[in-house]
């Protein structure tokens, strides 16, 4: 059975919001802290490790766009692996390897865990992750937070129809001040 593993860039202040492109006042905020070596490693181990994506429809958008023109051993991974993209509009993905989940987000979702064995990665893909919460579908967060404040945009956490408890297993300092933390569901 797969476990639902999602990873963010995270802001002091919570902002998920475009860390790496799109339109936004801070565009590329991640950029402006260097991970080290370390930090680069710890995001490639992750994408290599991945059985499958799953996306919301931008955030697939913004991938299906980038990763065909990359090579090495990650784009490799991302253009090869089988990747879901939860959309009602979306019909003829174009990226190799894509399937479209439909209709009741909870049974699409809870059916690709019963199929794939591994990890599902979802990266990015705020609407989607918040939905995924809500419906206590998630396995597993890892957050990179940024030594930054932005003080607006889109933030991970929003109401949550109940309290849940998580274990931090890991933190560690990558770089100029990047913290992951790896936090497991607790059943």
């Amino acid at each position: 059975m797969g476990t639902i593993v999602v990873t963010e860039f995270i802001s002091l202040d919570g902002v998920v919001e475009a860390p790496g492109g799109e339109d936004f006042e801070y565009p590329n905020w991640s950029f402006e802290v260097d991970r080290g070596p370390e930090g680069e490693r710890f995001k490639e181990v992750e994408s290599l490790q991945a059985a499958a994506l799953l996306l919301g429809r931008k955030t697939y958008d913004g991938f299906s766009a980038a990763w065909p023109q990359f090579e090495g051993e990650i784009a490799d991974k991302y253009n090869t692996m089988p990747k879901y993209v939860v959309s009602q509009t979306l019909t003829d993905p174009e990226w190799t390897n894509t399937t479209v989940l439909r209709g009741d987000l909870v049974s699409a979702v809870t059916e690709l865990k019963e199929g794939v064995d591994g990890e599902i990665s979802v990266a990015g893909s705020i609407q989607l992750v918040q939905s995924l919460l809500a419906h206590d579908l998630v396995d597993e967060i890892h957050l990179m937070a940024f030594p930054l404040i932005l003080g607006h945009g889109r933030r991970l956490w929003t109401d949550t129809p109940d309290k849940t408890r998580w274990s931090l297993d890991e933190a560690t300092v990558y770089g100029d001040g990047v913290l992951v933390t790896v936090h497991r569901r607790v059943r």
